[in-house]
């Protein structure tokens, strides 16, 4: 099928479907904007989601043009509706927030790029977003972990790694050395501060920040890239998606309600900003006891399993409640590498595993 067959076919696909209530397709309502097919037939056009419609029809809408030119290779651009307390050009609102509009050019020699998010602190983020990076580094790709929690840095503690990163290149032209450890290419503001200084900093600023470690870090070929992203759903998570193609994200949970409410707001997030979000992991799932071999399920049971399963996402795995994690975090080492043939060790291995297999197959 060459390039004019695909995006007439697209079309065809995408007037099949209709928001809930409307006697009009979304080609023939104007919501399709701008259909482009690449020389590889990958696809992206625009898509105005109108107030009345649930972020449902963007899952509908991206399924009927991948019916067409194949899983993972349709990119929808969201524009969101304005709210009508906020006058154009004012600035975004609660539901509202601006489409995604990747720069051309940013990390052109990365393949994947991963998020690992969350809806609350306390959860695990850091611990999975590290042990990812340090799997697919055991698996032999190139790796780099780009540490986004900016008011709690904690990858380099986690990496042992404590230098400061170096400068080259020429004036005005200056790129950030990234540091490597255990196979990982790491950036983090962790690098740059004293131990105990905090960072206090409005939201333009770590916008910055964020586009500075994307853009002015020398981060090379990379055939994935792990983004450690604060919990919550707030200015970094917008920079990023709004700066690079984002992959998919690992949403991580505890199985307690507290937290799997707050991963259920995260999630309706990123789908509002047409951000693929791979599944669910649960974390601190359950704890064997090593003396009597008792499971004790310390902060309940199946909270994650229960939220993928009502969310219609995928379940990515458990991971227990291991003092290997702490200790092999304290000692700089990610567990899947001072601790692989633990419980959590294994758990962790296995969901990278599965995650690079997603990301091969695009889905």
């Amino acid at each position: 099928m060459n390039v004019d067959e695909l995006q007439r076919s697209v079309l065809s696909a995408l007037s099949q479907v209709r928001g809930a209530g409307s006697d009009q397709d979304v080609v023939s309502a104007g919501q399709v904007q701008g259909v482009e097919v690449a020389a590889d037939g990958s696809v992206r056009f625009g898509f105005q989601l109108r107030a009345q419609d649930s972020g449902d029809l963007v899952k509908a809408v991206r399924a009927a043009a991948e019916g067409v030119a194949g899983e993972g290779k349709v990119k929808v651009n969201v524009q969101l509706p304005q709210t009508s307390s906020t006058p154009p050009g004012r600035g975004p609102q609660p539901g509202s927030v601006p489409a995604p509009t990747p720069k051309p050019g940013v990390l052109s020699g990365v393949a994947h790029v991963v998020a690992v998010s969350s809806g609350k602190g306390g959860v695990g983020k850091s611990m999975v977003s590290a042990n990812l990076a340090a799997s697919f580094a055991k698996q032999g790709l190139r790796v780099g972990l780009l540490d986004a929690d900016i008011y709690g840095p904690n990858i380099p503690l986690m990496f042992g790694e404590t230098r400061r990163p170096s400068v080259s290149g020429e004036k005005g032209r200056e790129m950030i050395e990234p540091l490597e450890a255990h196979g990982v290419r790491l950036m983090s503001l962790g690098f740059l501060l004293d131990k105990e200084q905090p960072a206090i900093m409005r939201g333009p600023l770590i916008t910055g920040i964020l586009r500075q470690f994307l853009e002015q870090v020398d981060w090379g070929d990379l055939d994935v890239m792990v983004v450690d992203m604060p919990p919550g759903t707030g200015d970094a998570q917008l920079s990023l998606v709004q700066s690079i193609d984002v992959d998919g994200v690992v949403m991580v949970t505890t199985p307690q309600d507290v937290a799997t409410g707050d991963v259920r707001r995260g999630v309706k997030m990123f789908e509002r900003v047409n951000t693929r979000v791979l599944g669910i992991v649960e974390n601190m799932s359950g704890y064997l006891c090593p003396h009597c071999g008792e499971e004790v399920d310390i902060f309940g049971r199946g909270g994650g399993e229960s939220l993928a399963a009502e969310m219609k996402l995928e379940f990515l795995g458990k991971v227990p409640l291991d003092p290997a994690v702490s200790r092999a975090g304290d000692a700089g080492t990610p567990t899947v590498v001072g601790s692989p043939e633990s419980p959590a060790g294994s758990a962790l291995t296995a969901l990278a595993s599965d995650i690079r297999e997603r990301l091969v197959r695009g889905s």
